[in-house]
């Protein structure tokens, strides 16, 4: 994933990849028909760790919640703030047309985390209560990761800037312990 992240798809050879994997280019191919299916493979294997490093973030008992959706959304989007080359502009063409049904898929189930991350918090009934089922809330989630892995200038602001947003959505829990402890 680094050569199609450094050249994009069009501008990277399987030469390149065979190279940076340490294998000869014959290699390559008894393994992959062809650089599309190397790609495919390649994005299920990328997106597998993504959602299994989130997972263990959104598992952190020592966290809050609003720590843990940041950590969460950083394993699946932050890392990737500032890693993609100049000439790879057309990887996410690239993703969607050769893998849109496992990246679909992938980010479903980051969804789905997410969701059952905030159902099992304590903001779950105000969730509810507001109108904002927590599904709804990992879409917006998501969709504001996305966003800020294509706007910000490094992995520091991109965590920064889903802080906000996490902490936006769980100011609800903090008022809620502050009652409480009134």
């Amino acid at each position: 994933m680094g050569v199609f992240a450094r050249y994009g798809f069009r501008k990277t050879s399987m030469d390149e990849v065979a190279r940076a994997a340490g294998v000869s280019r014959q290699g390559l191919y008894l393994q992959f028909a062809d650089k599309e299916a190397l790609f495919r493979k390649a994005v299920a294997f990328k997106l597998s760790r993504q959602l299994r490093s989130a997972k263990l973030a959104l598992a952190n008992g020592h966290e809050g919640l609003e720590s843990r959706l940041v950590a969460a959304c950083d394993e699946w989007a932050g890392r990737y703030v500032g890693f993609i080359g100049a000439d790879a502009a057309d990887l996410m063409c690239a993703s969607t047309s050769l893998a849109g049904a496992t990246l679909s898929d992938y980010e479903t189930r980051f969804e789905t985390m997410i969701a059952a991350a905030i159902a099992e918090s304590a903001l779950a009934d105000f969730c509810v209560a507001s109108g904002c089922p927590p599904a709804d809330v990992a879409r917006v989630l998501h969709a504001t990761a996305r966003g800020l892995k294509h706007t910000c200038q490094s992995r520091e602001e991109f965590v920064r800037r889903m802080t906000v947003a996490a902490r936006m959505f769980c100011a609800p829990l903090t008022r809620h312990v502050s009652h409480q402890e009134s």
